[in-house]
């Protein structure tokens, strides 16, 4: 609002002089005014003293105020009907609307940072380019496309504990969601049981052994069995041996050939299959020193550990592809063990491979 070069003090000499019988024309000249001022103030100002002139004033003024307050409310709340048909919580997102509608000319940079609740710091802020977002989308693109069925959870414990990279879990998660990478996860409903006694750790390496079979099919539909045996210290993978017929003298030589370069163990674990309870296998134990331990019939929740390796064998791998001869799924095995050692973080030892937990103890 345009400032007067007269005071309230001055305004109310003038008009004084006017009442005093002083023409209004000489009034004019010799003050400098045109007559459309000088009927102006009398209007307006006629009968008053300077204090109601001031409290007038600030009447105007106040009125003045309240009145490019509302304007700036209405068109707040008109700007953001338009523009926010749901709630926006991410801060850029918001930013992008406040420019959006600054560039369209309806309003100033700091009514729109009041209306979408954004700083002008915010509203300022030239995002740089990080390089490291597309080396992280780069390496969540070519893990989920080689291991399909790893969730976050998963590929986050491959980078930070594996490849030693240390960003942060939250700006990873984001990019992940980015890229929609989300695992559908199929809701399972399931029967309460009762907890059953958890299995003891063993505290060393070649303590206990667990092993196991599987079954599944080549393309052409011939049955095929797969032997594994693991370590319960780390859930190290010690062999996989596949084929059509694995009776106890496939059993004893596959535990040979890991005995003789990994030692032999104190206690092997397994269900009781016919070819672990036969004579050969049981000789076998005896003649080495090596004691048998057998779960109770029903029960394969007392031999957890290889149950839940079968579990991940068949869900990593064996249950993507369809495999034309045995000698296809061996080496494709074979290939898996290695990877499931040294680069699959594994929850149940804290998200790190069974190798890095040996390493740890070594």
């Amino acid at each position: 609002m345009k400032t007067s070069r007269f005071s309230d003090s001055q305004i109310m000499a003038i008009l004084k002089q006017a009442e005093a019988g002083t023409p209004a024309p000489e009034l004019c000249r010799e003050h400098g005014i045109s007559s459309a001022t000088f009927y102006k103030w009398r209007t307006k100002f006629g009968g008053m003293d300077a204090s109601l002139m001031a409290r007038l004033r600030e009447l105007e003024e106040e009125n003045r105020r309240l009145k490019k307050m509302y304007a700036e409310e209405r068109l707040k709340a008109e700007i953001i009907q338009e523009a926010m048909g749901k709630k926006v919580v991410m801060p850029s997102r918001r930013r992008e609307m406040a420019q959006e509608v600054v560039r369209s000319g309806r309003c100033s940079i700091k009514l729109a940072c009041l209306a979408f609740r954004v700083s002008t710091t915010c509203y300022r802020y030239q995002p740089r380019l990080a390089y490291e977002n597309a080396e992280i989308a780069d390496h969540l693109i070519r893990l989920t496309h080689n291991q399909r069925n790893w969730g976050f959870g998963l590929c986050f414990l491959y980078l930070r504990n594996v490849k030693g990279y240390r960003w942060n879990h939250k700006r990873v998660y984001r990019i992940y969601r980015e890229l929609e990478l989300n695992l559908r996860i199929k809701p399972r409903k399931r029967i309460v049981r009762e907890k059953p006694e958890p299995l003891a750790v063993p505290e060393v390496s070649n303590h206990c052994w667990s092993m196991d079979f599987m079954h599944d099919q080549l393309a052409d539909g011939r049955s095929f069995r797969v032997f594994n045996l693991i370590d319960d210290f780390n859930r190290e993978a010690l062999s996989m041996e596949i084929d059509f017929s694995l009776p106890a003298e496939r059993v004893v030589r596959a535990l040979d050939q890991v005995i003789e370069w990994r030692g032999k163990p104190q206690v092997i674990r397994s269900d009781n299959g016919p070819e672990f309870i036969s004579a050969k296998l049981t000789g076998w134990a005896e003649k080495r020193g090596i004691r048998l331990d057998y779960i109770q019939p029903g029960n394969p929740q007392q031999n957890a550990y290889v149950e839940r390796y079968n579990s991940t064998v068949r869900y990593d791998w064996l249950g993507h592809y369809l495999f034309g001869s045995i000698a296809e799924v061996q080496n494709y095995g074979t290939s898996w063990i290695w990877t499931y050692n040294h680069e699959r973080p594994n929850m149940a030892l804290g998200g790190i491979t069974p190798k890095q937990k040996l390493a740890l103890v070594a």
